[in-house]
């Protein structure tokens, strides 16, 4: 995907039986990529790390099956290529929003610099 400065994609996941395992790297630009524990039953279930991934470091990023996925770009453009074990299933995509207060996310940029999609604008909150 290629997105300019301040968009934020997420937080994304596909839902069972159509649930994916991701590595992500940025070939162009620089990153905020953020992934949520989403498993009810998981001990660090809301919790999530953050991470920064450009092409200068050029650090990769394993987001495993049970996980919500993220990004804010912080560069003038940046080029996210997603790796997949299992093909995108338009019926099973779903995600909860960027500011869910369960997540407390503490996001690179001030909400008034996010830019968001109608899509994302409409993802529910988790509770």
């Amino acid at each position: 995907s290629q997105s300019y400065f301040g968009v934020l994609r997420g937080l994304h996941f596909q839902k069972s039986p159509y649930e994916q395992s991701k590595l992500i790297r940025v070939v162009k630009g620089k990153i905020q990529d953020v992934v949520v524990d989403i498993r009810k039953e998981s001990n660090t279930f809301g919790k999530y790390i953050s991470v920064e991934l450009s092409e200068n470091n050029k650090n990769q990023l394993f987001i495993p099956k049970g996980f919500a996925h993220g990004f804010l770009v912080l560069s003038k453009v940046a080029t996210v290529l997603y790796k997949v074990d299992k093909s995108y299933n338009p019926i099973s995509e779903s995600g909860y929003r960027y500011d869910d207060p369960v997540f407390n996310i503490k996001w690179m940029l001030d909400k008034k610099d996010v830019i968001l999609s109608d899509k994302d604008k409409q993802l529910p909150f988790i509770k």
